[in-house]
């Protein structure tokens, strides 16, 4: 395993992390989480990624059983939580968003629910245009100190956004977000590489990105049509599909059907080479990896062996196939 400094902090991440969206707590059982969790660890993961919407706080549930189960070391693993969606069905005002209160409530609870005294990462996990963006960083500087929080940071804010809590942090001396946590796969792409350019060093951002495969689309699973039994194909992520392959100008699937025939003349997995694509970039701290089996995740935990034996001319003719 490699290991990446988050953004200018000291924090040392695992170059490849695992997250419990979709799995945890709602698609696999108990015993198969405990069983990737462990793989994940045995495997030099030491960065466990979650949210209180994921299952319903379920999702967090699960993971700080197993992860007790398991008696791993606290101080050799982070966990996070993201706050927003709320944990509930049908969430009050105060039960989602960020303002002080939720922040804090949501806090609370995803510590009770992980089984640990305090958050490695706390994300806010979109922004909220009910709240001032001053309030919500007053929030986190708050638990910051209080010891609940060591890192926040966000996930899919616009760099604008991220720039402005920034700039309040630092004008009232204050914890500002260390990271963000955005979309990044060869088909999505321009807020990572564009958009937040200038604040990897202006503000020592860190990126712990999600969805290297694009949902499973870049691994060639969906190149003849959708199960019902995949991920895109279930109802409750309808939203998910129409995001995932984009309009029909885009021809994602088209680019997905040539780079999974280049994989094969490379004699390389496309999902592997995939998540290797997105550790090429210096400016990713972690890439979070979903697995509802073992095998799969320890195929993915190979893009490590990948990146080390593609030579450069064959990241070319990937580039050129997503041009």
């Amino acid at each position: 395993m490699q290991y990446r400094r988050l953004g200018s902090s000291g924090l040392q991440l695992s170059a490849l992390s695992f997250g419990a969206w979709v799995t945890f707590g709602s698609q696999i059982s108990r015993d198969e989480s405990r069983n990737l969790v462990a793989a994940a660890w045995d495997n030099g993961v030491n960065f466990f990624d979650n949210a209180e919407v994921y299952a319903k706080g379920r999702a967090e549930e699960v993971m700080g059983d197993v992860i007790a189960d398991l008696r791993l070391p606290r101080d050799g693993y982070c966990v996070s939580s993201k706050v927003f969606f709320g944990a509930v069905d049908e969430p009050a005002p105060t039960q989602r968003g960020l303002s002080r209160k939720h922040v804090t409530d949501a806090c609370h609870a995803a510590l009770k629910r992980l089984r640990v005294d305090y958050l490695d990462l706390y994300y806010c996990h979109r922004p909220d245009a009910e709240t001032p963006i001053s309030e919500t960083v007053l929030a986190m500087d708050t638990l910051v100190r209080q010891g609940k929080v060591l890192y926040w940071g966000t996930s899919e804010w616009s760099g604008a956004q991220i720039a402005e809590a920034v700039a309040f942090a630092r004008a009232n001396h204050l914890y500002a977000p260390t990271m963000e946590q955005p979309q990044y796969n060869l088909l999505h792409r321009d807020r990572v590489e564009q958009e937040y350019a200038a604040l990897y060093a202006d503000a020592g951002l860190g990126t712990t990105i999600w969805s290297p495969l694009a949902s499973g689309l870049l691994t060639g699973k969906y190149n003849d049509g959708i199960a019902e039994d995949s991920r895109l194909g279930q109802s409750s992520l309808g939203w998910l599909q129409a995001s995932v392959l984009g309009e029909p100008a885009d021809d994602r699937l088209g680019k997905v059907r040539r780079f999974t025939a280049l994989a094969a003349q490379l004699g390389e997995s496309p999902a592997q080479l995939a998540i290797a694509w997105c550790l090429r970039n210096p400016q990713v701290s972690s890439v979070i990896l979903g697995a509802s089996r073992v095998s799969q995740l320890e195929e993915n935990l190979r893009a490590l062996d990948v990146l080390a034996r593609v030579e450069e001319g064959a990241w070319q003719q990937i580039e050129a196939v997503f041009a």
